[in-house]
């Protein structure tokens, strides 16, 4: 099977010679994730024809085994810990325990939900939603289950999975997505990784009652956050009961009749636990491009795309987990919604700018960031920097007998002191950050911040007073 250009220049199929004639469509989308279905209903309310393929759950990884359910459990691990605190603020409240099946069915039956609105919502813009599996043969030829289509212009949004482990006994892991088709909590659990993923999952478990170990490669988790989250983060680790094991490089897991182990690869053996889940990493979902069409891969699989999301084959064009690029679903939905208002919404040289993206990892506390660390500014501009800091136990723990400390840091350069990096991790950090981010894009300094109202009593307020 193949696809070639006859002397006529018209795309015909090498093997039965047939015509595939007029471009069908203006966008073939090949994904229903979130950055997939936002491109494909912007293109669509701007008139172009839009078809958009996908074999699974509408939503991707985001809806289905990712930010939304993730943020469900978050929630009620934040309930658990509010329970936890209610005597201290006066009430006498009795906990009978914690209902994982209930909890379990009531996220699935709003996931599901979400799936229907998700379909609806492409009717309603007139996107033909295709069900199945897509295969890129050419620029503009995408075969479906047996059924040839043709583009203009083909959307990759096929988004990642997680990355597997490859040692003995692997098997015996559930990955990041299996974590959310877990029937009941495990008691005693590992998770290996040192991401957000395994972070935030750690996290809700520890919550809701389980003793968790985290398997750390190296020292520290989120090793590329700014150093003064990193140390925040430790501590909270520590105080809500995560074993943090470092070195950490997992050789094997062992099913043994008290447990699964898992042997390292200095010969440290841990466990036993109930449920051992890998949180290494994502790989990207690339396999559908035909080696003919010619985009270009790295060695991981990713696809590279240049500013305006375009591959090195003219008509292909890849956003989201796929590319590599700052793998966050608003990443992705920012990016397909400036491809249409620049390809159908006559908004030329309109694309997306991945400086200063803000992002949360819904640690307890969470952890907000945007723009550079510490350690970047200096790289970047020497002496030109400024860091001012702050660290704080919230108003809330006023009344609460453990007093974990908010740490807050701001990273400025040049005389005017222009912020260039603003650092959170306490209780309201993913809620305080997309104001302070907006002021980041804005360009604003250290005097704008001193020069704004303080609203009191808030932690916010502390990065708008500090000296």
């Amino acid at each position: 099977m193949g696809i070639t250009l006859n002397a006529n220049h018209v795309l015909v199929d090498i093997m039965t010679n047939a015509l595939i004639t007029g471009a069908e469509w203006d966008l073939l989308v090949i994904g229903g994730g979130s950055g997939g279905l936002a491109a494909a209903q912007r293109a669509a309310e701007y008139g172009a024809r839009v078809a958009l393929i996908e074999h699974g759950r509408l939503g991707g990884t985001c809806v289905n085994v990712g930010c939304v359910p993730k943020k469900v459990m978050w929630n009620a691990a934040q309930l658990a810990h509010a329970l936890h605190d209610a005597p201290e603020y006066g009430f006498a409240v009795q906990v009978s325990g914690h209902d994982w099946a209930q909890l379990k069915a009531q996220r699935d039956a709003y996931i599901t939900r979400l799936n229907g609105i998700y379909e609806r919502n492409l009717a309603k813009r007139q996107v033909h939603l295709i069900r199945g599996y897509a295969q890129l043969l050419a620029p503009g030829v995408v075969e479906v289950d047996g059924q040839r289509l043709q583009a203009k212009q083909v959307l990759l949004a096929t988004g990642g999975r997680p990355r597997q482990l490859a040692i003995p006994g692997a098997e015996l892991a559930l990955d990041s997505d299996g974590f959310f088709d877990m029937a009941e909590r495990p008691q005693r659990v590992a998770l290996i990784g040192a991401g957000y993923i395994a972070v935030e999952i750690a996290g809700v478990l520890a919550a809701l009652g389980s003793q968790v170990s985290l398997l750390l490669r190296g020292d520290h988790a989120l090793r590329g956050f700014d150093a003064l989250l990193v140390e925040g983060l430790d501590e909270a680790l520590h105080e809500s009961g995560i074993t943090r094991v470092t070195g950490a490089t997992p050789a094997a897991l062992v099913r043994t009749a008290a447990g699964i182990t898992v042997t390292l690869a200095d010969g440290r053996v841990v466990g036993p636990f109930d449920q051992v889940i890998s949180a290494i990493g994502r790989d990207p979902l690339s396999g559908c491009i035909a080696p003919a069409v010619g985009v270009q891969r790295d060695a991981a699989g990713f696809v590279p795309v240049d500013d305006y999301q375009c591959t090195n084959v003219p008509g292909v064009l890849a956003i989201g987990d796929v590319t590599g690029r700052a793998p966050l679903t608003p990443v992705a939905i920012a990016a397909g919604r400036r491809l249409a208002d620049r390809l159908w919404g006559g908004m030329s040289g309109r694309h997306l700018d991945y400086d200063n993206i803000p992002t949360v990892v819904f640690s307890h506390p969470p952890i907000g960031t945007v723009g550079l660390t510490e350690a970047q500014a200096r790289e970047r501009h020497g002496e030109a920097v400024r860091v001012y800091t702050s660290t704080f136990v919230p108003m809330y723990h006023a009344m609460t007998s453990a007093k974990p400390k908010t740490r807050m840091k701001l990273v400025t350069v040049g005389e005017e002191q222009r912020v260039v990096g603003v650092h959170i991790i306490g209780p309201g950090a993913d809620e305080m950050l997309q104001g302070f981010a907006v002021a980041v894009r804005m360009g604003a300094t250290k005097r704008d911040l001193d020069d704004t109202v303080a609203i009191h009593p808030t932690s916010s307020e502390e990065l708008v007073t500090m000296r």
